[in-house]
């Protein structure tokens, strides 16, 4: 049986805090009772946390009943559930949306890499982690890395929270052009961090890949987009205004909510879910969790600060408050007909 030494359920902000706060890497499993997404993870996570605890000791495993706790719930941003922050010193170096517990366990395993490789200041340095790997096989894990999106960034932190200057400067430069991206944080995996100087013959970070293939660092970058060669390798998106209006316009009833009807990942997605079908509307629907770009912009091009939002023929009705007046004043049915 595992040792419970590692693992917690939190009962207190006070404890949230001093458990991630330490030097110890963390893991923190956001959930809710309500969530049937949450309720096959939730049995699957005490076992995946149970065996990766045993696997990984030198990690802290605990579990946040978000609504229980929004205080550290609305300071780490939790907007759907579950949700798997990893933390170290009370910052956030990954977070996980969704139950998918394979990913769950390679993240896990990532980052307990990442702690074995640290030593403390005074220690003699350890041996480089990538040495232990056979030439072939780490050659296949960078090939895949720099060629996982068609736009790559290697980068120090996340493009929520980048953790130096020049890699917050590649991010606003890619949010500039339009780009779509992924992006690897290299203070995460000092395997990686270390092996891809070798495999790009490039020293430093940022480096950004297109179609698996290096173009440079943040300099490279400015000079390509000021010469139009970049755009040419990664055209931008198309103008996210019209998006949002195609969007909008999609089905005459729709609903930009957290999941999707049959799996609502918050509390008011779920109940407005409910009240359509209450009144027997058919919907068209939108998971803004799949698509950052489309929720932080609606949010403006709507001026409707929170989800969910409800459209009817490519106009606002509101949020679930709005929509719950509008059934009770008896004009709900009057408005989805304008």
């Amino acid at each position: 049986m595992a040792s419970k030494s590692n693992v917690a359920s939190i009962a207190s902000d006070e404890q949230f805090k001093a458990l991630t706060g330490a030097a110890t890497i963390s893991v923190a499993n956001f959930y809710a009772v309500w969530a049937e997404e949450c309720k096959d993870m939730n049995e699957a996570s005490l076992f995946v946390f149970s065996e990766l605890s045993n696997k990984y000791p030198q990690l802290q495993f605990v579990s946040v009943e978000a609504e229980e706790f929004p205080d550290v719930s609305e300071d780490l941003e939790i907007a759907a559930v579950p949700t798997f922050v990893v933390m170290q010193a009370g910052r956030v170096l990954e977070r996980l949306e969704g139950a998918n517990a394979p990913l769950l366990a390679q993240t896990v395993a990532r980052h307990a890499k990442a702690a074995d490789a640290y030593r403390p200041p005074d220690a003699a340095p350890a041996a480089a982690s990538f040495a232990a790997l056979a030439p072939e096989q780490l050659h296949a894990r960078l090939k895949a890395l720099v060629g996982s999106n068609k736009v790559m960034v290697f980068m120090k932190g996340t493009p929520q929270e980048p953790r130096c200057g020049f890699s917050r400067q590649v991010v606003e430069l890619l949010t500039e052009q339009r780009t779509t991206y992924g992006s690897f944080n290299i203070l995460a995996d000092e395997t990686v961090r270390a092996a891809l100087k070798e495999y790009s013959n490039w020293p430093t970070y940022p480096q950004i890949y297109v179609d698996g293939e290096l173009i440079g660092g943040l300099d490279i970058l400015k000079e390509m987009i000021a010469s139009g060669d970049f755009q040419k390798l990664a055209p931008p998106e198309d103008d996210i205004n019209t998006r949002l209006k195609e969007l909008i316009k999609q089905e005459p009833v729709m609903l930009f909510m957290k999941g999707n009807p049959d799996a609502p990942r918050c509390g008011f997605s779920r109940q407005i879910v409910q009240l359509l079908r209450d009144q027997n509307v058919k919907f068209g629907y939108f998971d803004i969790l799949e698509d950052d770009e489309v929720r932080q912009t609606l949010k403006e091009f709507s001026n409707w600060p929170t989800y969910p939002q409800l459209y009817a023929n490519g106009e606002l009705l509101g949020g679930l408050d709005i929509v719950k007046e509008m059934i009770e004043s008896g004009d709900f049915a009057a408005s989805l007909q304008q």
